[in-house]
């Protein structure tokens, strides 16, 4: 099976908000960005989060797709929205130093979200009838499932660069995996 993730493109940020769950639209010139897309034409299955700012090129692109939950960005909770700078220091320094287990009060940690993801990738490589699956999501997701698959320390999960709008393909071939292209 041959796995292409992509990324969303930019979003429009200029307050440099925290966001994750929350919806932020894509940057105003977002069906520009989608025409640049390298998008196959021959997926077997295509899934989405059910963000906004991911479903909006299955839709440009007429895609057939399924959404997934499991597949959203990480859920900040009450820090969605809200300026990095005006997240009081009490809460976000302890975050900080400890990403994985700390969380935003109403919202998830990593190991949280990794439990999630993990179980969209456990279902998905176990499928038989497909052969080419293009999944839209989010840079911690993508991140997420090469953690898994490349097995490294998810402390060094923000060492990997995921562009917008550009692709990493992954080969499951049984059960052994391979990262064939990164932000392409």
């Amino acid at each position: 099976m041959e796995i292409h993730l992509i990324r969303h493109t930019a979003v429009e940020n200029p307050e440099n908000l925290c966001y994750g769950f929350a919806e932020m639209p894509l940057r105003k010139d977002y069906p520009e960005a989608f025409k640049t897309l390298e998008i196959d034409d021959d997926y077997d299955r295509i899934i989405s989060s059910p963000s906004e700012r991911c479903h909006l090129l299955a839709d440009y692109f007429n895609f057939d797709y399924q959404t997934d939950e499991r597949l959203r960005e990480m859920n900040f909770g009450n820090w969605e929205m809200k300026k990095w700078t005006d997240i009081p220091e009490e809460e976000i320094n302890p975050w900080y130093k400890d990403f994985i287990n700390i969380k935003a009060s109403g919202g998830e940690n990593l190991l949280e979200m990794q439990t999630r993801v993990l179980s969209f990738w456990n279902e998905l490589i176990q499928k038989n009838d497909v052969d080419k699956v293009l999944i839209i999501t989010h840079a911690g997701v993508i991140r997420l499932i090469l953690q898994i698959v490349l097995q490294f320390p998810l402390e060094n999960m923000f060492n990997l660069q995921i562009d917008y709008g550009k692709k990493v393909i992954i080969n499951v071939d049984e059960g052994m995996f391979s990262v064939k292209k990164m932000n392409v």
